[in-house]
């Protein structure tokens, strides 16, 4: 979601008259886009940000923002550690960065011209308010060249309140886009040439409980699966990140009737321990979680699911921590990211009693990464001497000699081809090979 959004924010600068570089030195304005939901992810921003100022030694007109939810959450504080810091906005005033930005560089650059003592003034700006319909803000992109995808932002914000998460506090109540609005951007994206999508929310399958109606018995997010999938020329839908408790029959049936839908699903488990998930307010248990995996199996047998895992929560014994390695292994997830739990301020989690030490949390992250692998790499290698059928993305980010795609299931292929020519096609691979993560094959062309 934070790549969408700073792609709304360049769209901006774009449309202002400016040039996108991935070169700091280059920049008159440099913006870091932020996460809150882990700490490593907030230091590495603060070390970051505090790097960057030397570029003011030599381009001191520079201005220097923050964005997204670490703004959200610390906002005037960060200027207090980190004196070249002039812009910090919300998750909620993205559409405003451009404004406030190019208002300071604009009266630096004037100013330098009559005095250069004078290239710092303009004032500092932090907006981390609350703005009605922001949801609908974020519409915009900047495609490239051969972009097959694209994300596609649906709403906004979280109701669900888990005790360890501090999104609801950084993004705010749900708030989701009218279903016109979102399958327009779809079409305009296809008509651009893009061949896959992936809506996006912070609890996707929820969008537009609060808003809009059911139809027919189907919850707004079938509604708008269904519309979006009757666009011509859309070859492929992703979205990302469900929540179980969203996962009712609708769901679970239009993974029977909408081919488009991709034969992949982001599912959060988070623990495999029932005390755990009642401390982590997570509002199902692991019965009910198999439960729809096996529905969501049934309903597509090619179906891959991949998760998200916290490791050493407040209170996690080994026989909760075992409970969370048995479910990895009895659903045989094909991927999960494992984190370990990391303290967040003013989050019910922070204050609990039984916090687990640093190298606990660690053992246990590398135990449940074992588990992990092993299955990745088994379920890799049961693929090769197989046919995928695979989104020709284009060059590999690793080597650009070969290209790469993705499978329905959202695995990595290599391969040798044309790129001009295969990009944005669909076509199936005969896999040959598996380092373990990704896969390797030939091309079979009609």
């Amino acid at each position: 979601m934070n790549e969408r959004d700073s792609e709304q924010v360049a769209r901006m600068f774009v449309e202002g008259g400016y040039t996108v570089t991935k070169e700091e030195k280059e920049a008159d304005a440099i913006l870091v886009n932020t996460c809150s939901v882990r700490d490593q992810a907030e230091q590495k921003a603060l070390g970051k940000m505090g790097m960057m100022g030397v570029h003011r030694q030599r381009k001191p007109h520079v201005v220097y923002g923050y964005m997204g939810c670490m703004a959200q959450s610390r906002g005037q504080e960060l200027f207090q550690n980190i004196p070249h810091l002039d812009v910090v906005v919300g998750t909620q005033k993205y559409h405003k960065v451009f404004e406030y930005v190019d208002n300071i560089l604009t009266k630096r650059l004037e100013m330098r011209m009559d005095d250069p003592a004078l290239s710092l003034s303009g004032e500092s700006v932090c907006d981390i308010d609350e703005e009605k319909d922001s949801q609908n803000t974020i519409r915009d992109h900047v495609t490239q060249e051969n972009q097959t995808t694209a994300f596609v932002s649906i709403m906004q914000g979280c109701n669900m309140r888990c005790s360890f998460c501090i999104v609801p506090d950084t993004r705010g109540k749900e708030r989701g886009r009218p279903i016109p609005d979102i399958v327009e951007e779809c079409k305009t994206l296809v008509a651009k040439g893009v061949k896959e999508v992936t809506l996006l929310g912070q609890i996707v399958n929820l969008y537009g409980r609060t808003e809009f109606e059911k139809v027919d018995g189907k919850s707004p997010f079938v509604q708008l699966l269904e519309a979006v999938h009757e666009i011509e020329g859309l070859e492929r839908i992703r979205f990302t990140s469900p929540h179980p408790i969203g996962y009712r029959k609708d769901l679970v049936d239009a993974f029977t009737y909408l081919p488009k839908l991709c034969s992949h699903i982001h599912f959060p488990m988070q623990s495999g321990s029932d005390a755990i998930l009642k401390k982590m307010r997570r509002p199902y248990k692991h019965a009910k979680f198999v439960e729809i995996c096996q529905n969501m199996k049934a309903a597509r047998p090619d179906l891959a699911i991949t998760t998200d895992i916290i490791v050493g929560f407040p209170g996690e014994t080994e026989e909760d921590f075992q409970a969370t390695i048995d479910t990895v292994k009895e659903l045989e997830f094909d991927n999960a990211f494992v984190f370990r739990y990391s303290k967040r301020r003013n989050t019910p989690a922070a204050e609990m009693d039984g916090q687990l030490p640093e190298r606990v949390k660690e053992e246990r992250n590398q135990a449940l990464l074992a588990v992990v692998n092993e299955l990745s790499v088994r379920k890799n290698n049961e693929l090769v001497g197989t046919r995928q059928e695979v989104l020709c993305t284009g060059y590999s980010k690793t080597n650009k000699s070969r290209l790469m795609g993705r499978t329905a299931q959202n695995k990595i292929v290599i391969f040798e081809g044309d790129h001009d020519r295969m990009t944005g096609e669909i076509f199936d691979v005969l896999i040959e090979e598996t380092t373990g993560f990704s896969l390797y094959g030939t091309p079979v062309l009609k």
